[in-house]
């Protein structure tokens, strides 16, 4: 017997929009979402399982940073669904060992924890999968290197049997990481590739909602969690603590107009065997181009990177500056004079700064926010350096009596999942801004006779 699947969108006409570009074979990167309440889950689950169980055999995924959060949250949806449909357990099996759902046309549906692995980075583990479509929930919280390579997975599995284009959905809040300048931003200005869309949706759409439910939101919402996921406003920066905005920081990279006149130096963020990055840049003023970006270098290679760089760029050993867990000491005593970064040391304006890293770190904002900072970088690194700019935040423990100082780096590592490397570099380079300039020494002519 052939059962019909009906999605019961029940007015919720952003739903129904989602549902037309998923038939639509020329769309194959949907975003959905901006808000709490919008009904995200209840489509993508229905979305997915939907083609999961017209399709035999065919593989899909669910992915979110955490898989807690897809036990917790999802799988009661998915089921939901699944009720709603009048599919009983006949037709599906949860593997809780190895986290798929297995129907009974043999088609599966993966559920993937996407956080960030020291031992995996550039997030390869996704590199080897066919999966046939496939769905990111809360993509505000993945970082684009996990994103694409999740993408880069679909369409490769009975895709051709059934004549299915790869589709990605993207459900999410609104965030500024790849989603506000990918999506949001471009269909913002009506520049939004052919094959993306961007559906923005709100608690009104969704008619299914609770009775109480938007009223509960307005009285415990702060006025920041409002304007975002409530009102779905991505301009809106949520977080008081932030140095810098996302426009500015997007701009670093077009600051065209920035003079390279100025002090020419070299900062680096060391790493070894492949535990973060080697980092350098060069800068010539305020231009600073990513110069090294390595993810594995044994010691005597960074000495040598750094010497040809120094070498090739014409830059004093007194104008260069590492750190990297005492490895810039080791650095120092083979490449004499150089400067070994210290964040925790005394700030140059020591009553207003709790360290050097934060005084260096409110220069480098201050720059930002002023347009006064040129990154050279290749795509790739712009959209990572992006994300770490974005936790250029204060200590939200200080008052306003008590020095200024930024959040901890293990702090910055939660919230990013890696370490952030570049923005390391960019802090020690703001060093050579804040040093004082020595005075060449003036010598007293004596005329002989």
């Amino acid at each position: 017997m052939i059962k019909t699947l009906e999605f019961n969108t029940y007015g919720n006409e952003k739903q129904k929009q989602v549902c037309r570009l998923w038939i639509d074979d020329t769309v194959t990167d949907i975003v959905y979402g901006g808000s709490k309440g919008s009904g995200k889950s209840y489509l993508g689950c229905s979305l997915i399982f939907g083609d999961a169980l017209t399709y035999p055999e065919t593989f899909y995924f669910i992915a979110r940073k955490q898989l807690i959060d897809l036990r917790k949250y999802t799988i009661p949806t998915v089921y939901e669904v699944l009720r709603n449909w009048g599919i009983n357990s006949n037709y599906h099996n949860y593997k809780g060992n190895d986290n798929y759902f297995e129907l009974n046309n043999g088609s599966r549906v993966y559920l993937l924890d996407a956080r960030y692995m020291p031992t995996d980075p550039l997030y390869q583990r996704f590199g080897s999968m066919q999966m046939t479509r496939g769905w990111i929930e809360e993509a505000g919280e993945f970082n684009l290197e996990a994103k694409s390579n999740l993408q880069a997975s679909i369409g490769r599995w009975k895709n051709d049997t059934y004549k299915l284009a790869p589709k990605l959905l993207q459900t999410c809040n609104p965030a500024k990481n790849y989603l506000y300048g990918d999506y949001y931003k471009k269909f913002k200005e009506g520049n939004l590739e052919s094959w993306k869309r961007f559906v923005q949706a709100l608690p009104n759409d969704n008619k299914k909602l609770p009775d109480g439910y938007l009223l509960n939101l307005e009285r415990t919402f702060s006025r920041t969690q409002k304007e975002r996921l409530l009102l779905g406003n991505w301009e809106y920066d949520d977080d008081p603590e932030l140095l810098v905005d996302y426009d500015s920081v997007c701009d670093c990279f077009t600051n065209n107009h920035v003079s390279e006149v100025g002090r020419k130096c070299i900062s680096a963020d060391l790493a070894m065997k492949g535990r973060d990055r080697f980092v350098a840049g060069s800068w010539r003023g305020s231009v600073c181009r990513i110069a090294t970006d390595k993810t594995f270098s044994p010691a005597k290679e960074i000495e040598t990177d750094l010497r040809k760089l120094m070498d090739k760029d014409g830059v004093g050993r007194s104008m260069t500056i590492a750190d990297s867990d005492g490895l810039g000491q080791y650095l120092e005593s083979y490449i004499n004079g150089i400067k070994e970064f210290h964040g925790g040391a005394t700030a140059f304006d020591k009553d207003l700064y709790a360290n050097l890293k934060s005084e260096c770190a409110y220069k480098l904002a201050e720059k930002i926010n002023n347009r006064d900072l040129n990154i050279i970088c290749t795509e790739k690194q712009r959209e990572i350096i992006k994300e770490e700019l974005m936790v250029l935040k204060s200590d939200n423990g200080i008052t306003d009596t008590q020095k200024k100082r930024i959040i901890s780096k293990e702090v910055m590592k939660q919230i990013l999942g890696h370490s952030p490397d570049y923005l390391d570099m960019l802090i020690m380079g703001m060093y050579f801004f804040l040093a004082p300039i020595l005075k060449k020494p003036k010598f007293k002519t004596i005329k002989l006779n």
